[in-house]
Parts: structure tokens; C-alpha cells; sequence
């Protein structure tokens, strides 16, 4: 108390500039632990001025995260299932971030919470609406705040519900079922688990039940589907046993959550890396073997489906390697099927995962899988963010993908262990693809991160041109040069700021505004007239079908009335075969290409078998753009090849019919 009181006396005096007072102070200060609880450390419940860095987007390597700023640990984050662009997450005490447009820009705007002592969790309901739960200070139950806009405006923030001591939990029901927008809320209790709900929309909130036996933290409740009853089920599940030997208890109920019902034990859970005085650490850094829960909603095949997701040391002990594994049961929690592992690192017991959080979409029923990892550091003393999925139910995994674009330390600062940072990270989705939240220690402070996954990487060529301000024009190529397992269309958009005072610029697509096979770029033509001379930006926004992911980059532009030299203002001098567009089409569709000196072309079009079904001949074309139509009228719905040959040039790529 003596430092936190001095670092107080120093902000107040001006010394300590307020934004470094957030990296200064979980550096600073000794960490007090008590194993048998995960709230976060009294000193680091500090009520600082809401100053908050801007987001900055983080691209290495063509591939993006979003940095939103400094909080504390322990996202949690949610996606309105009415509007995939609109995402809200809260990180320790009391740091929000919401943004309208998928992530390009994030805002702040706290709840008037009272008091609060973290934990945050997030969830909407079926009709768009947004609650947010925090812990008082102190902890004794929670306060639960509304939002009808994601976090841009709040109905009310001093809903109070739980009675509790340490760790909470939130759900909602996104069907449109008997309990549809019911909202489940569970918290570790002296005497138990303690689950209450609200049948009014957030308005109010009332007890239900204690769940016992509960005795570490690591109450989890979601909901999932009864049969053809949508949100017919709601699931709970408790902590039991020790640090070294947990016991997870789940409980149903199949009627909104009036009352549950125990349904199964499994004792599956041991120690993460190291057991340090009774609880799990990972090079000094605390973790726990929460039971993460998930159900499928979907109307797909493994509708109902419950899924268990945690982490724990193979072989079983201190001192061994942890990592991720999931169960699942068919029968609403009574049996579960066997062990598997999630990671998929080469040798799994030299490396540490954990943290794991899931998702399981309510529109696909595809489980989403992020944790942390260090399987690219040799000495396990640093980590990245990695995530999987699974489309069978939780039988099988795609390749587990890197999220983050740079490994980080696991351990902030010199703080003695177990050190606090964070007990958990989160993952939502949409059904095209998820946005996984984490606390990200790359600049040794507690960073608040976010990325897509499926995701697409993403640049420019070039990055500054110059174009001839009275009638010039340029050519920049955008390129999707490599993907996380995104198989959907990307479609670019443009912008140039500022407006030009005189004249205006003209943005034309040679071939087409949209990519589908990976990798893969396309030209976009800026034909400027009459502009004021000066230096603009081109802004172009890369788009999934839904609108996420979403990325964008710049490229400069200076407009000058002589310019010489212009690169800008040649053809593009390669050789390429672009996507047809449109694609999938009927029956006609267009295939770009371009020649980089005078060539003999020829283009063949070939169904899947090899037979040839046309082809264009084109002696001695001059260099630059060309295009073909290519009319399908007389065959069937189908995959189809086309091939360029161009000198010693040639590609080939896929295209779909369907009729």
C-alpha cells in the first residue's frame, strides 16, 4: 500500500504521466495470491483518468491485428448476431471497446458501473441486445449493464444480480425458442456455484439455484438447443476437487433455466505446466483449467451437440507440458466421448497451451478453438496466440493457425509468480468467420488485442506513385498474397482523400473488384482530371462477403500538372491470368489477362476430366490488358479450368457454372 499511495501522491503532483500510469503500476506493485480464488489483484483496482491509446492496426507480414489500447487482462468479447460489424469487448477493471464497422475503428465508452472489481464478460440476445457484467468492488455479487447500440449508448449500469465472491459467468439465448433473449448469469459462491437469470430482457434478475459441489473457480453456463427447441437447453457447469485434480459437474435444465438438474462428473483435469503454492502456472504465469462450454443452436447435423474445452499437463503432473483437449456429449451432458488433443504442434509435450476459449456458431454450428502457445518459441519462454476449428462436431480440426503476428514474452515485467495476467481470453463468430480477443504482452504491457480468423493477408504495390494532376493515370495492385484458411471472396472498395479542390479522380477496375482463389491480385486504374495538384491518399478496403473480415491500406498519390517518369502511368508489364468475373456465372462470364511484351496467347477452357471444350488463339498480341468473354450457354453446371499460354507463361485457374 505504501507504493500504490506513492504512485497516487506522484499522479496527483503531475509527475507520472497519466497514460504510463497503467504499465507503470501492475510493474511496480507485489502481487498477493490466493490460490483458491482468480479475482485480479486488489492493487491493480486503481480508478485512473479514462485516457485510452488509439487503436492501431498491427501489420506484419501483410497480416493484421488491432491494437485497441492498455487495459488489464481478461477479455471477453461478443458479436451482434443481427449485425456482424458490430462487436463489443471489455478487458479488466472496466475497458470497453466497440466497434460499428468490423474493426476498422474502435471506440470507448465505460459504464458508470458504481464500483468494479473485474471479470468482465459480454453476450448478446437474439434482438441485438448487449449486456455486459463486471464484479463489484468489493466482491460480493455483480453489476450488469444493457446496451440497445453495442456499448454506443447504456440503458442502465447498476443492475445488480449475483451473490458471489469470486468469478462470473454470462450467457444469453440468441434463439428465437421459448426462452428466447432469457439471460444466464452464474458466480463462485462460498456454499456453491450460484446461478440467476433474467426473463425480462436485463431488467431485472432473480436466484435460481446453487450448484454444488463447486469449490475452485471455473463456473461456466451457455445454451443450447432441446431437440427442435431452440435455446431448449441451458447448461452449467461447476469446479470441484483441487488444483491438481479438478472435477468438472455439469448440470441442465430444460426449462429456461427455472432449475437444473445434475446430469454428469467428469475428473479430467490436472495441473497447467508448473504448481506453484496450489495453483497451475506457465513460466510464471498463473492459469487454471476452467471448463470452457460451448452448444450448438445451428439447425445443421450436430444440432444440440454440448462441448468441454480445457487445458491440462500430459503426462499428468507438475512440471510436464499442458495442453488442449475437448470432449463432447450427444446427450445433453450424461456421457461424453473421449479425450482428444486440439493443438497440433509437432511435439506437444516440449511446448505449453493453454487459456483456451470457445465459440460455437449459432448460424453454421462451426466450433471455434483460440489459445495461447508457445510452440515457436524453443525455450518456452514466449508465445503466440493460435486458433482451429472444427465443422464435424468436434471430431476433427483444421490446422491449428498463428493469430498473432508477433511472439511476446509471457511474463510482463519482473513480477514474481504466480504472476496476474489475466485468466482468460475469449472468441465469437459469424458464419463466415471468428474475431479472436487476447491480452498480448508484446510491448511489456497488458495490450488489448483482437484479430480475424479465417483471415486473409493483404497489400499494396505500389505504395506512393505519382500521376499527372490534368489527365494521367496509374495502376496500384492489390494483392491477397496468402490466407488462414479463408476460402471466401474478397471484395475491394476504394476511397481518395481529401476531395480534390478542382477536377475529380476516377477509379476503374480493369478486371473485376473481387478475388476468390488465394492467392491472387487484381489492378485498380486512378484516372485523375483537372485535379488540384497536391498529395492524396488512396484508401482501399478489403471485404468479406458479410463484410468481415475487413482490412484496409493505403497508398500515396502525389498529383503534379508535369510529371515524368510516371511508373504509374505504364501498363502493368507481367504476365497474369486474373479470376473470371462474375464467378460462379451463367452463362457468360469475363477472364482478364495481361501481356508483358508482344506474345503468341492462347486460352483454353477444359472441363474436369481434361476434355477441351474451346479455345481462343491470339497471334502476336501486343503487351498490356486483355479480356475474353466466354459463353457457356450449351454446357452443364460444373467446374470448369481455363490455361493460358503466353510465351513461356502459363496459369491456369477454376471456375463454377451453375444454372
Amino acid at each position: 500500500m505504501k507504493k500504490l499511495n506513492f504512485l497516487k501522491k506522484l499522479l496527483m503532483k503531475g509527475i507520472i504521466p497519466v497514460v504510463l500510469l497503467s504499465v507503470i503500476i501492475p510493474l511496480a506493485l507485489a502481487q498477493v495470491d490466493d490460490p483458491s480464488r482468480d479475482i485480479m489483484p486488489e492493487n491493480f483496482r486503481i480508478p485512473t483518468p479514462q485516457l485510452y491509446n488509439p487503436l492501431v492496426t498491427v501489420t506484419l507480414n501483410d497480416y493484421d491485428n488491432f491494437n485497441m489500447g492498455t487495459d488489464y487482462a481478461e477479455g471477453h468479447v461478443s458479436m451482434n448476431p443481427l449485425n456482424p460489424l458490430q462487436v463489443f469487448n471489455a478487458f479488466n477493471t472496466n475497458g470497453t471497446h466497440y466497434t460499428l464497422d468490423g474493426g476498422l475503428n474502435w471506440f470507448v465508452n465505460n459504464p458508470a458501473f458504481p464500483n468494479a472489481a473485474g471479470d468482465p464478460v459480454t453476450a448478446y440476445d437474439s434482438l441485438g441486445n448487449l449486456y455486459y457484467e463486471t464484479m463489484k468492488s468489493p466482491v460480493t455479487a455483480c453489476w450488469i449493464a444493457k446496451s440497445t447500440n453495442n456499448g454506443v449508448n447504456w440503458l442502465f449500469t447498476n443492475a445488480s444480480a449475483m451473490s458471489g465472491n469470486d468469478k462470473n459467468w454470462l450467457c444469453a439465448d440468441q434463439t428465437s425458442g421459448p426462452y428466447a433473449n432469457y439471460v444466464y448469469t452464474i458466480m463462485t459462491g462460498g456454499g456453491g456455484a450460484s446461478l440467476w437469470r433474467s426473463t425480462n430482457q436485463g431488467v431485472s434478475y432473480s436466484a435460481v439455484q446453487v450448484l454444488t459441489p463447486h469449490g475452485l473457480p471455473g463456473a461456466m453456463v451457455c445454451v443450447g438447443a432441446n431437440g427442435l427447441i431452440s435455446g431448449g437447453c441451458v447448461y452449467a457447469v461447476t469446479h470441484s476437487g483441487s488444483n491438481a485434480a479438478g472435477t468438472y459437474n455439469f448440470f441442465r435444465s430444460t426449462n429456461g433455466g427455472a432449475n437444473f438438474v445434475s446430469m454428469s462428473s467428469l475428473s479430467v483435469s490436472n495441473v497447467i505446466g508448473n504448481e506453484v503454492g496450489g495453483r497451475s502456472t506457465v513460466q510464471a504465469m498463473r492459469t487454471r483449467p476452467y471448463p470452457m462450454i460451448a452448444a450448438d443452436n445451428s439447425w445443421g447435423p450436430y444440432r444440440g451437440r454440448l462441448y468441454l474445452v480445457y487445458a491440462s499437463n500430459d503426462p499428468v503432473g507438475s512440471g510436464n507440458k499442458s495442453d488442449i483437449w475437448i470432449k463432447y456429449s450427444t446427450n445433453q451432458g450424461a456421457n461424453w466421448s473421449t479425450t482428444m488433443r486440439v493443438n497440433d504442434d509437432f511435439n506437444p509435450q516440449l511446448h505449453n497451451s493453454f487459456h483456451p476459449a470457445i465459440w460455437c456458431d449459432k448460424e453454421t454450428g462451426r466450433l471455434s478453438v483460440m489459445f495461447y502457445d508457445s510452440r515457436l518459441c524453443p525455450t518456452n519462454d514466449s508465445m503466440d496466440v493460435f486458433a482451429t476449428y472444427s465443422t464435424d462436431g468436434g471430431q476433427t480440426f483444421v490446422p491449428n493457425q498463428r493469430i498473432t503476428n508477433k511472439t511476446f514474452r509471457i511474463t510482463v515485467g519482473s513480477n514474481s509468480p504466480p504472476s496476474y495476467q489475466g485468466d482468460y481470453n475469449s472468441i465469437t463468430s459469424n458464419s463466415k468467420t471468428s474475431m479472436v480477443l487476447w491480452a498480448d504482452f508484446r510491448n511489456n504491457s497488458y495490450g488489448s488485442y483482437s484479430a480475424y480468423f479465417p483471415d486473409f493477408a493483404l497489400r499494396l504495390n505500389p505504395l506512393q506513385d505519382s500521376i499527372n494532376s490534368t489527365n494521367g493515370s496509374v495502376y496500384i495492385k492489390a494483392v491477397v498474397p496468402a490466407v488462414k484458411l479463408y476460402t471466401d471472396e474478397v471484395a475491394i472498395s476504394t476511397a481518395i482523400t481529401p476531395a480534390p479542390g478542382t477536377g475529380s479522380f476516377n477509379i476503374t477496375y480493369p478486371g473485376a473488384n473481387k478475388l476468390y482463389f488465394f492467392p491472387d491480385s487484381l489492378f485498380m486504374k486512378v484516372t485523375a482530371t483537372n485535379v488540384t495538384p497536391g498529395t492524396y491518399t488512396l484508401t482501399v478496403t478489403a471485404k468479406g462477403p458479410n463484410g468481415t473480415p475487413v482490412h484496409t491500406r493505403t497508398a500515396i498519390l502525389v498529383a503534379a500538372s508535369t510529371i515524368t517518369g510516371i511508373a504509374g502511368n505504364e501498363e502493368p508489364v507481367t504476365y497474369s491470368l486474373s479470376q473470371n468475373y462474375p464467378n460462379p456465372f451463367n452463362p457468360v462470364t469475363r477472364i482478364n489477362y495481361s501481356v508483358a511484351k508482344q506474345s503468341d496467347v492462347t486460352i483454353t477452357v477444359f472441363d474436369v476430366v481434361g476434355k477441351e471444350i474451346t479455345r481462343y488463339s491470339q497471334p502476336k498480341q501486343t503487351a498490356g490488358n486483355h479480356f475474353i468473354m466466354f459463353n457457356a450457354a450449351n454446357l452443364s453446371t460444373g467446374v470448369y479450368y481455363y490455361k493460358i499460354q503466353a510465351g513461356d507463361f502459363t496459369e491456369v485457374k477454376k471456375m463454377m457454372l451453375i444454372k
